[in-house]
């Protein structure tokens, strides 16, 4: 029986992924793949790395800083979050809180980290292969929202966020030889996403990268219908949503710590969840 759990991403909400993680490492639940998306890569990271509370850190602590985003960063950088501050300057071996790189290499998960080629708009799938001690590059790729972020360049090809190329990527993991997954949202599962914001961000995009312009504009409907496949296999015992019932407040920018701390809670305590659907 080969288990996947997928981390769909959504910014500071991911925070709530992040609380079912740390529920994961304290019941010593592990899985044999994992497939994250933007902010959803990051946390896996730390997860398969065995860090505990690691990314809580990040979202409540680093994430209020200015150098982690701001508007100071976009007129500077034209990136609302800089990335490498993100995933180089915090994340190296010499940093204030160290991805251990070991761990993560060391640990038999397979890991699958998902961007979007800014030029063609299809989905890039990264794997270990990819990482390596303090280069991240995979990361920033996964999680440079169009406009917000300039698209990261992995080895001459600029990427943007995941989920432009595959937001709920539950084929991957089947196709993978996975029986069984469980797939974390980071909003209800049963709110669908829609795509005013993505057509205005989409626009300002158009004329540089006109194929991921299109998969922005078509992302909210490939995740609703991401999400009712999942909603389908669930039903069959094959797939376990894990979704918050209510997300605090907290929003794909937003960074109110006392919201997040009650988004992580949530997350902890549906961490439960996941243990009764492992047996």
């Amino acid at each position: 029986m080969k288990t996947a759990v997928i981390d769909v991403g959504g910014g500071f909400r991911g925070i709530y992924a992040c609380g079912v993680l740390d529920y994961c490492m304290d019941q010593k639940i592990r899985f044999d793949l994992g497939i994250g998306v933007s902010a959803g890569s990051a946390n896996l990271a730390s997860f398969i790395a065995g860090q505990r509370g690691r990314n809580f850190t990040f979202y409540t602590e680093y994430g209020l800083r200015k150098q982690y985003a701001s508007v100071g960063n976009f007129l500077r950088k034209r990136s609302f979050i800089d990335m490498d501050y993100v995933y180089g300057t915090l994340s190296n071996h010499d940093g204030e809180n160290p991805l251990d790189y070991a761990a993560l290499r060391e640990n038999p998960t397979e890991f699958i980290v998902v961007a979007a080629n800014a030029e063609t708009g299809e989905a890039k799938y990264f794997d270990k292969r990819d990482i390596r001690q303090d280069g991240y590059d995979v990361f920033k790729a996964s999680s440079s929202i169009p406009f917000v972020c300039t698209p990261y360049f992995v080895e001459g090809v600029p990427y943007y966020d995941g989920a432009l190329g595959d937001p709920v990527p539950l084929e991957k993991a089947f196709a993978m030889g996975c029986d069984r997954v469980v797939v974390l949202l980071t909003k209800p599962e049963n709110i669908l996403r829609t795509s005013e914001k993505d057509e205005k961000l989409a626009a300002r995009i158009r004329k540089k990268y006109p194929h991921a312009a299109e998969n922005l504009r078509q992302r909210a409907t490939r995740y609703n219908e991401g999400v009712a496949l999942a909603q389908e296999y669930a039903r069959q015992g094959k797939v376990l949503i894990v979704a918050p019932d209510d997300t605090c407040g907290v929003s794909t920018l937003s960074r109110d710590p006392a919201n997040m701390k009650r988004l992580y809670d949530k997350g902890y305590a549906d961490g439960e969840k996941v243990k009764s659907f492992m047996g």
